[in-house]
């Protein structure tokens, strides 16, 4: 026999109650007794009871939605690059230990960075995170100017940049540029990142920081982040310079393309150039020989970048950037 779904009503009989109190306690309100809240929460388990999240989004003025945007083409984000999968798991599993919902947005164009505002100023999500953004993105500014917030993956890269969540980039090429002089390299490359992001930015800065405190010649090819720009560059420094004995490399994907562009040219590694990656992803581990590289938390990034949020639409001061430490982890090729 199908039976009734319960209501405010029978919640408010069943704790003995107005259905008023009952109201009040499934919209957050702090108003109410704690012994005539545990009796409406006893009562909700008890009957099973659903609120309607309509009715109760009207009330609070909340959804308790909040929008991941990555401003990247599709294909990129869902590829072998696995810190895009990283920063999603960690926002994911800090918005559900929360009851919050995730809503995952792609920003690759102005038509859908247009669609994003209307989207957030029509208030179907309570805040937004924005990761891996180029150049002096407007998303962020244009957000933060309607009252919505929004907490970035990175600074941004303007005058007025809203909150962040980052890591040290620029300290964690240092080390990886440090290891390679301290193993004896004098010929030191790096293949860095695009310079319209911070990643790229900082990676290249700390490369050049490290390499002028050791008094040695700077040698910069370019990559997109990719394998195959990894692999392009890498041939292109070696044409300017074949004694290269080291390499410095702004991403572990691009490292992996280097490693197949010195296999292909007779390089040994570490023996002939040794080469040093960033962010620790799992192939990481398993390319031949195993690749030397810079961890940076991804999943903590995730993780650190929802609870700003949280905190913020809970009318908390946060820190206007949070940096996360980055560490060297050392592997058989360099």
């Amino acid at each position: 026999m199908h039976r009734p779904r319960p209501t405010l009503e029978s919640v408010a009989r069943r704790a003995g109650v107005s259905r008023a109190t009952v109201s009040r306690v499934v919209n957050g309100s702090t108003k109410v007794a704690e012994e005539s809240r545990e009796a409406v929460l006893d009562a909700i388990q008890e009957l099973g009871y659903i609120p309607n999240q309509a009715a109760r989004s009207l009330v609070t003025q909340r959804t308790d939605s909040f929008a991941l945007v990555l401003p990247e083409e599709p294909g990129r984000v869902f590829s072998d690059d696995r810190f895009f999968p990283g920063v999603v798991r960690g926002v994911s599993q800090e918005l559900e230990s929360a009851d919050k919902q995730l809503v995952l947005m792609m920003a690759r164009s102005p038509a859908s960075r247009d669609r994003i505002e209307r989207f957030a100023l029509a208030r179907h999500v309570d805040g937004v995170m924005v990761a891996s953004m180029h150049g002096p993105d407007p998303l962020p500014a244009a957000l933060a100017r309607m009252g919505i917030p929004v907490v970035c993956n990175e600074r941004v890269l303007s005058p007025a940049s809203p909150p962040y969540v980052g890591v040290d980039n620029a300290a964690g090429a240092a080390l990886a540029v440090e290891h390679l002089v301290r193993s004896g390299r004098t010929r030191i490359a790096t293949v860095a990142g695009p310079q319209d992001m911070v990643a790229g930015i900082d990676r290249l800065s700390g490369y050049r920081t490290a390499l002028s405190a050791a008094r040695l010649e700077a040698y910069v090819g370019f990559g997109d982040f990719t394998q195959e720009s990894g692999a392009v560059a890498m041939r292109e420094l070696l044409d300017r310079e074949p004694r290269l004995d080291g390499v410095f490399v702004a991403s572990d994907l691009m490292a992996i393309g280097v490693l197949r562009a010195l296999r292909q040219t007779g390089r040994r590694v570490p023996d002939d150039v040794a080469v040093v990656g960033f962010d620790d992803i799992e192939p990481a581990r398993y390319t031949e020989p195993p690749l030397t590289t810079v961890r940076q938390p991804i999943g903590g990034i995730g993780r650190r970048l929802a609870r700003q949020l949280l905190r913020l639409t809970g009318g908390e001061t946060i820190e206007p950037a949070l940096v996360l430490p980055t560490e060297l982890v050392i592997r058989e090729s360099a």
